[in-house]
């Protein structure tokens, strides 16, 4: 389940059908996908694909979209903090930034011209596409980190992030999501 918060208007949304038309707005594409399969910490990218093939699959297709792999953050994540640091400070890409969430959660955040700042808590079953030249950044949580997620690829080297260096991530640093540590 989604939550879409504006902290400078302390506004927050819960359903989902004004979350997706909230996003469509902006051309942040918003879906939420069946998501009944769980996975231990050993489930390997293929067998996580391979869950989720039904959806995936025609969904790439319809996008043009290339490959897909499996992104999984944790608190063991090896240097976390340089991990966390970089996805902090906002940015921009030049393919869009696709993220189904098969477990735990994500907040992205959104700069955008003519909107205040605002973001979504991604959480288990949530499918999110970033278009290419959004400012965002994303927080996996300062504590007890835990993000499943499936990327998904037009060409990977237009996902590196190109920083935009405004600085204005730093206003939100001490937002609190509902559920987000």
């Amino acid at each position: 389940m989604a939550i879409l918060s504006i902290p400078d208007q302390a506004i927050q949304l819960f359903d989902s059908s004004e979350i997706k038309a909230f996003l469509q707005q902006y051309h942040v594409f918003f879906d939420q996908w069946s998501c009944t399969v769980t996975f231990d910490d050993t489930a390997s990218q293929d067998e996580i694909l391979e869950a989720y093939a039904k959806d995936l699959k025609p969904y790439m297709s319809s996008g043009g979209y290339q490959s897909a792999d499996v992104i999984s953050i944790h608190a063991l994540t090896p240097n976390y903090e340089q991990l966390r640091a970089k996805f902090l400070a906002e940015h921009i890409h030049d393919e869009d930034e696709i993220r189904f969430f098969v477990d735990g959660q994500g907040l992205f955040w959104f700069h955008l011209q003519d909107a205040p700042v605002f973001n979504v808590l991604c959480q288990r079953g949530d499918l999110i596409s970033v278009p290419a030249g959004t400012k965002h950044w994303f927080d996996a949580g300062a504590q007890q980190p835990f993000v499943k997620a499936i990327r998904i690829f037009t060409d990977m080297s237009g996902w590196t992030p190109i920083y935009t260096e405004s600085g204005i991530e730093s206003k939100y640093l001490h937002f609190k999501s509902p559920t987000l540590g």
